[in-house]
């Protein structure tokens, strides 16, 4: 059992941890939250857990529906390729303001970051952290851009697609394309070259919308749920 949390900013603790699930696929789309099997897991009550499950509607992970209560979202293949294409927008503004800003303790952050990702790529028990060391790592080349209501969007964002990014990386094996342009886009970033670190971002979030797009309509048009991180086969592409 999860250990209490402190009473301090219960609903928002409470959805840190919902959302966390959410994005890890413990909880799937489509499976039900009931508030009293998360208040007692959680060691609260359920007044906190009713905030929190508000808060995550507006975030967009789940749904509350009259007399069935709060269920897990899901996203369908169109929306995931708009939300990708948000977030190229979004995040290409974002690196080009960050760049002239970043320092070597910047670069460093990023590059152990992406040390640490390239170790857990290879981990397959490790699927669950993909989606937020990705967003750690592109978080440290934005750092410098001053824009806490964009990064805020880009987080809400990335909430919504980390769950599937994580399991489409796994089922699709696309490691060494999005090892390789991470690498790139951290030496135009060090080297100060704008205009190509930003069209690298832009392709490099542009192409994994479309193939988790492709990902998703492939498991639904043969009726597959979204699975857990169990191995399974799917025929391969690049991301």
């Amino acid at each position: 059992m999860p250990a209490p949390i402190p009473r301090q900013s219960l609903s928002s603790a409470v959805a840190e941890r919902v959302r966390d699930k959410i994005v890890r696929g413990e909880y799937r789309e489509g499976e039900q939250l009931p508030q009293d099997a998360i208040a007692v897991g959680f060691g609260v009550s359920r007044i906190p857990v009713r905030e929190a499950l508000r808060q995550l509607e507006a975030e967009g992970l789940i749904k509350i529906i009259a007399h069935r209560g709060a269920m897990v979202s899901a996203l369908s293949p169109d929306e995931i390729g708009e939300l990708f294409e948000i977030r190229a927008l979004l995040e290409g503004e974002v690196l080009r303001l960050s760049i002239s800003g970043l320092t070597e303790a910047d670069f460093q952050k990023a590059e152990s970051i992406l040390s640490t990702i390239d170790k857990a790529l290879k981990d397959e028990e490790n699927v669950g952290v993909w989606g937020r060391l990705n967003s750690q790592f592109h978080s440290a080349l934005y750092s410098r851009a001053n824009r806490p209501h964009f990064m805020n969007l880009i987080q809400m964002i990335n909430n919504n697609g980390d769950r599937y990014t994580c399991l489409q990386l796994y089922l699709t094996r696309a490691f060494e394309r999005a090892s390789e342009e991470h690498h790139k886009i951290l030496s135009f970033c060090r080297k100060r070259e704008v205009s190509a670190a930003c069209e690298l971002l832009d392709r490099h979030i542009r192409h994994a919308g479309q193939g988790l797009k492709e990902f998703l309509t492939h498991q639904r048009r043969f009726g597959s749920a979204i699975p857990h991180t169990a191995k399974t086969s799917y025929p391969p592409q690049t991301v």
